[in-house]
């Protein structure tokens, strides 16, 4: 009898945590990037199925689709803008409401970033 609580008790515990930790990442992301003290504050709304990111860039360079996967908290996605391909790797926070990490933008430099969360909008009466 014991044991049989021992396991109901395991499996709510785990099934608790995997509903705390998926997070999703769909949404509009407000960032700042950093190129060896250059940068700018591009926004990304992206779109997460399961392991898979798509959506859009939107910055300094212009808009662009991007592409990427979702391992856990580890993030990276890719967009191609004036004939070069960008690379970004970031984590997202345990709360699901931050990413920080690298920046790959070829030419223009390596850098890092961060990106928030935005709230969505509370919904139209």
């Amino acid at each position: 009898m014991k044991l049989s609580r021992y396991f109901a008790l395991l499996s709510c515990l785990f099934f608790f945590t995997a509903v705390v930790h998926a997070q999703t990442l769909t949404g509009k992301w407000n960032s700042t990037v950093d190129l060896a003290g250059q940068g700018g504050n591009p926004t990304f709304v992206l779109q997460q199925s399961n392991d898979k990111l798509t959506g859009t860039y939107s910055g300094a360079l212009g808009e662009a689709p991007l592409h990427g996967t979702v391992k856990g908290a580890d993030i990276t996605f890719d967009f191609d803008a004036y004939g070069g391909t960008i690379h970004y790797v970031g984590k997202l926070s345990e709360d699901g409401k931050k990413i920080a990490g690298t920046c790959d933008y070829g030419q223009l430099g390596k850098g890092t970033f961060t990106a928030t969360k935005a709230e969505a909008a509370p919904p139209k009466q």
